[in-house]
């Protein structure tokens, strides 16, 4: 197998994909960046799979975007030719003032026409110090 070559900021722009509503709301985007069989563990602790993962992006609302999302401290580390782990934090910010954190980490594989992400979690934590 060949070893692929890939930078953070390639991978990184795939990820921050999935951050915006225009691309979360599109069935057709959403399929192409998840990987069939993919998984999230939620920050909620919910485990979802991808069609279900897919379904509820696409249902997501417009009052679901009073609130700002920072993604900062990305990470990547190969795990395999082929496979990335992308490691980050978030911050979500509410109109009303509220903050959330969370680490959050992604495995990226490329498929030989495109990378996919097969697994994604979200952990909420305490803001960095």
């Amino acid at each position: 197998m060949t070893r692929f070559t890939v930078e953070i900021d390639e991978i990184r722009s795939l990820e921050e994909a999935l951050h915006r509503p225009e691309v979360r709301r599109s069935r057709q985007a959403v399929q192409e960046l998840l990987a069939e069989g993919f998984v999230e563990f939620g920050s909620s602790g919910a485990v979802y799979e991808r069609d279900e993962v897919i379904d509820l992006l696409a249902q997501e609302q417009d009052s679901n975007d009073d609130s700002e999302l920072n993604a900062f401290d990305y990470s990547l580390t190969f795990i395999s030719d082929g496979a990335v782990l992308l490691t980050y934090r978030t911050r979500r910010t509410e109109r009303q003032g509220r903050e959330w954190h969370a680490l959050r980490s992604s495995i990226w594989k490329h498929t030989g026409a495109r990378w996919q992400m097969v697994f994604h979690q979200g952990t909420i934590t305490k803001p960095p110090v």
